[in-house]
């Protein structure tokens, strides 16, 4: 059920030596513009074949990114140095791509967790890109590890870093209620379903950057909200994405929709919606 078509299968070597996988899916025709995603905590751009290739089929070059540590990438398995590493793997990314065709407009979109990357990045190295969307950002989590669990992160991540521990999202009634779909997340092999204390804690070090990263979001932005999301709290994700000071933001929630919006039925608009956010 993933990557319906064709995609170029690339690596690509961050500046610390790292090299990580992401898919790539050329224009149709002459390229509009690029768009870069990043997923969530347990998700890889396999899971979002089918709307990066309608995408593509726009006119625009897609590169779906696979988070070190996850999807294909199997060294250093659900772990990270810290959350700015993290940041910088995509502007790394983001920077080699506009020395290669500096005039293509260049849209980020942060899927779930990767919502959490795509904001930080405007703190962290603003002006990369040219628009921001947000795909039920994990911005503000209804989901999250069990209090003991939290204390024994915290410590093992000072005796321990390495020790992993299960991601709070493995029901995949989470993320979709299409029966084929949770039948493929039950089984699906390159999810992560397993993360280090040091990731996990750096997830938490990237919540409270955020409460500054958020003010420096003045690029045009784009949040769509899933009404059945059992994930994230679509109130508080809807006022933290109003206060950014973009002058441009557009906020789009679909009722009957779960958190994962690629698993909605074909033909959802979401991708059309996107699209025409982009064309603006």
């Amino acid at each position: 059920m993933n990557d319906p078509l064709p995609c170029e299968l690339r690596t690509f070597r961050s500046s610390d030596g790292y090299r990580w996988y992401y898919r790539h899916y050329p224009a149709t025709g002459r390229p509009r513009g690029r768009v870069i995603f990043v997923h969530g905590i347990r998700s890889h751009g396999g899971w979002y074949g089918r709307s990066c290739a309608e995408i593509a089929a726009a006119g625009y070059d897609v590169d779906f990114l696979d988070r070190r540590g996850s999807g294909l990438n199997t060294a250093a398995r659900g772990d990270t140095p810290n959350f700015r590493r993290l940041l910088d793997d995509i502007a790394e990314f983001v920077l080699e791509l506009r020395q290669s065709r500096p005039w293509l407009p260049t849209h980020l979109a942060g899927v779930s967790w990767g919502g959490k990357l795509a904001v930080g990045l405007q703190y962290r190295r603003p002006g990369l890109v040219d628009s921001l969307s947000l795909l039920c950002p994990g911005l503000c989590p209804k989901v999250s590890p069990p209090l003991g669990q939290r204390i024994a992160i915290a410590r093992a991540r000072v005796r321990n870093p390495s020790r992993l521990f299960p991601i709070p999202l493995n029901d995949p009634e989470l993320f979709t209620a299409s029966p084929d779909w949770q039948r493929f997340l039950a089984n699906e092999p390159h999810d992560l379903r397993f993360a280090t204390a040091r990731f996990l804690f750096s997830s938490v070090s990237l919540d409270l950057y955020l409460k500054r990263a958020a003010k420096r979001v003045t690029l045009p932005t784009l949040l769509m909200l899933a009404g059945e999301d059992r994930v994230i709290d679509n109130a508080l994700t809807r006022r933290a994405v109003e206060a950014f000071p973009a002058k441009r933001k557009h906020v789009l929630e679909y009722p009957a929709a779960h958190h994962t919006l690629e698993f909605e039925p074909p033909g959802h608009p979401f991708v059309r919606d996107l699209l025409a956010w982009l064309e603006t």
